[in-house]
């Protein structure tokens, strides 16, 4: 394997003593690690293929169960669904559907073999049988698609109809965070949310901060993150190396390889790293039924916060438990980064774990937290104009590009070259730059998800 790069004269060890610390810093509310693992434990968790059509066909699957009849005696399906769930399901691949895409497959898969007791995992066990059950279900009835005007930009609502119930699972905010469930008419579970968008069913999210993360990730016993970073690391690799080996999409990530093969690319960790993490999206997007550890609600979130991580430790040979600790960074800084984006959002999500991937580049290569944070804004100012089109294949082009931003920002960062507050939407905090991309994303692009919806509405079916 390569040596570590050495990019200046001298490095900082990994510190969190005080002459690091700003006085931002210094007044930054404190989080525990209890606190903290709380929060990784509820938002990094398994799910296979997209979320957001995993979230649907989890909702069907509820409300089936609900209704406690067999999918046979069924009339009518009534989806409601906020715009960036249409976006998100419109093109994507749903996975053990045949190769099918579109927001009734999505239903339907989860209807007649969908297991909500396994959440994001709801049609992992789906053979032939089902999938011709799944057509027969939608040739024999209506699939009504509405799409429902709503604050909340993930929502879901499944009504279901036979000749003697009625049923209805409605899900907010997150995948699988159901807020009321009716049956003729009655309401059965009826959970207050806000209706803002924002991530009111989640632990505390107020007290993360970037130098609290830094903190927590260099002090930790690795005993208490290991098993969790363990299973990111297995399964989100197995995915990636499929991505490398089949037919998936465009297939970037291997054509990339192929292209440094070819001297086209340099053979260098940020080329393989690029590869690597795309590879894995190609692999999502194109219906693969491999699971990933997802991140923030998002699988393209979660390969991107890990798999560059894992390259650039294999490359340079890292020892395990740092490879450990940059993991836990770089998960729990997207997971911040996200909070101030949304759930669902016209902003790229990938592009906050690019960012927190950029900081976990520096964490590797032993620089100061003052770097660390530089390199998240070097990030975010180069690419946060990045929109979600929705879940496709060209997903793992924007992995690509945003690993390759997230290499450029740690190494000026370690470099000691920065960009400055005032510079754009930079700030010359972190967090008060965090705050700007989060206004940027709820505020300045609030009417941005309605054209890009729009278009793709007008745009034809893919065949």
């Amino acid at each position: 394997m390569a040596k570590t790069p050495n990019l200046q004269d001298s490095k900082i060890t990994p510190s969190v003593s005080s002459h690091l610390v700003s006085t931002k810093q210094a007044t930054l509310p404190k989080i525990t690690e209890a606190e903290l693992l709380d929060i990784l434990y509820e938002e990094i968790v398994p799910a296979e293929g997209c979320t957001e059509p995993i979230a649907l066909a989890y909702s069907a699957a509820k409300a089936l169960k609900v209704l406690d009849e067999k999918v046979e005696e069924l009339t009518h399906v009534t989806i409601h669904a906020s715009g960036n769930i249409i976006k998100n399901v419109k093109s994507v691949v749903i996975p053990n559907s045949g190769g099918a895409i579109g927001i009734p497959v999505a239903v339907a898969l989860g209807l007649v073999a969908g297991k909500p007791e396994l959440e994001l995992m709801v049609i992992s066990d789906i053979t032939d049988t089902d999938r011709q059950k799944m057509n027969a279900l939608l040739e024999r009835i209506p699939f009504e698609l509405i799409h429902e005007q709503t604050e909340a930009k993930l929502y879901i609502k499944i009504e279901l109809a036979s000749a003697h119930h009625t049923v209805s699972v409605e899900v907010k905010h997150l995948h699988t965070n159901i807020t009321e469930i009716t049956k003729d008419g009655k309401v059965l579970i009826k959970r207050p949310c806000n209706d803002a968008d924002c991530n009111s069913p989640l632990k505390d999210r107020e007290k993360l901060s970037i130098w609290g993360i830094y903190q927590v990730a260099h002090q930790i016993d690795i005993h208490k993150i290991a098993p969790l970073f363990e299973e990111v690391i297995t399964k989100n690799k197995a995915i990636a190396e499929e991505g490398l080996q089949g037919k998936y999409g465009v297939n970037i990530g291997q054509f990339i390889v192929e292209s440094i093969h070819k001297g086209f690319y340099g053979d260098d960790v940020r080329n393989r790293a690029a590869a690597f993490a795309s590879a894995g999206s190609d692999a999502r997007m194109s219906g693969c039924p491999l699971p990933v550890m997802t991140t923030s609600g998002s699988g393209n979130q979660g390969m991107t916060a890990s798999l560059p991580i894992i390259a650039y430790a294999t490359y340079y040979d890292i020892p395990h438990e740092q490879l450990i600790r940059a993991l836990f960074f770089s998960h729990a800084a997207t997971i911040h980064i996200k909070t101030n984006v949304g759930r669902l959002s016209a902003y790229c999500g990938v592009i906050c774990a690019a960012a927190a991937v950029s900081g976990a580049l520096c964490i590797l290569m032993n620089d100061s937290f003052v770097k660390v944070g530089h390199a998240i804004m070097n990030t975010l100012g180069s690419i946060s104009g990045i929109i979600c089109d929705g879940a496709k294949a060209s997903c793992a082009m924007k992995i690509a590009t945003s690993i390759y931003a997230a290499f450029d920002g740690a190494m000026l960062a370690s470099g000691g070259r920065y960009l400055h507050g005032g510079d754009g939407i930079i700030a010359t905090e972190v967090e008060d730059t965090l705050n700007n991309i989060g206004r940027l994303s709820q505020q300045g692009m609030r009417y941005t998800d309605d054209i890009i919806i729009d278009i793709m509405c007008q745009n034809k079916e893919k065949k």
